[in-house]
């Protein structure tokens, strides 16, 4: 049976008794139900894990006693930035925990021409906030000690204009860059537009900004699948993605 990982914002050490903040310990006592002597690892997003054992269980508070750290990691070494114009509904919860499972070492969400949704002041933090729950749930999930960065939405302008990376793409299925022909980079910035694409001036314009162009074949993606299956494709060249 899997050992539950559970992330905690907290500093750990060998031998610590740790309280579990209060959405943690809901998680584990009631969503999972689990019990005093049974086993957990932790992290904290500062490199590796720690074993644990539960040592009480309460309504409120479930307490842990923390054993030894564990160096493992399972990030990428190819660090990639994922631009990605807002989408409505669930697609960009979607997109968030799917690009988090697939290694990405942050995440911005952009508004551009074709962006339909608006987001703005408080609205848009608390959805940041979500999104990086989100993060901390996928990491939980596929073995990530370390989380992904969800930044502050801003304008594909801005976004285009400041990235910086050893290899700068911009998906659209207009393109004809085959990736065989990049040498093998370090850091990628990825960006992908929104339903209805983006727009001609935008792709002119990430051009402009040493962003080369890239499409992934015949068939049009949905802005949802399309960084997913952008991220599984560079993961596998340059990444850590290795099928036996």
């Amino acid at each position: 049976m899997r050992v539950p990982r559970i992330y905690t914002n907290q500093a750990l050490d060998s031998e610590l008794l740790l309280r579990l903040d209060t959405s943690a310990s809901q998680h584990v006592a009631r969503a999972m139900r689990m019990q005093v002597g049974e086993a957990l690892t932790l992290f904290n997003g500062r490199g590796g894990e720690f074993g644990g054992v539960i040592h009480s269980v309460g309504s409120k508070v479930v307490e842990v006693l923390v054993a030894q750290h564990r160096p493992i990691e399972a990030e990428s070494p190819l660090e990639v930035h994922l631009g990605i114009a807002l989408s409505r509904g669930e697609r960009m919860d979607w997109i968030v925990q799917k690009a988090t499972e697939l290694g990405v070492k942050s995440i911005t969400p952009l508004l551009s021409e074709r962006v339909e949704v608006k987001l703005k002041g408080d609205r848009a933090e608390k959805k940041a906030l979500h999104w990086q729950r989100i993060v901390v749930s996928a990491c939980e999930q596929c073995g990530r000690n370390q989380l992904a960065r969800v930044h502050p939405i801003q304008s594909l302008v801005n976004w285009v204009a400041d990235t910086e990376a050893q290899c700068k793409l911009v998906l659209h299925h207009r393109a004809a860059l085959p990736l065989g022909s990049v040498q093998k980079p370090a850091s990628v910035a990825l960006l992908v537009g929104p339903e209805g694409g983006l727009s001609a001036p935008e792709i002119d314009m990430a051009e402009l900004s040493e962003f080369q162009s890239l499409t992934l074949g015949p068939r049009v993606m949905r802005t949802e699948t399309a960084p997913v299956a952008a991220l599984a494709i560079l993961q596998a060249r340059w990444g850590d993605m290795n099928p036996q």
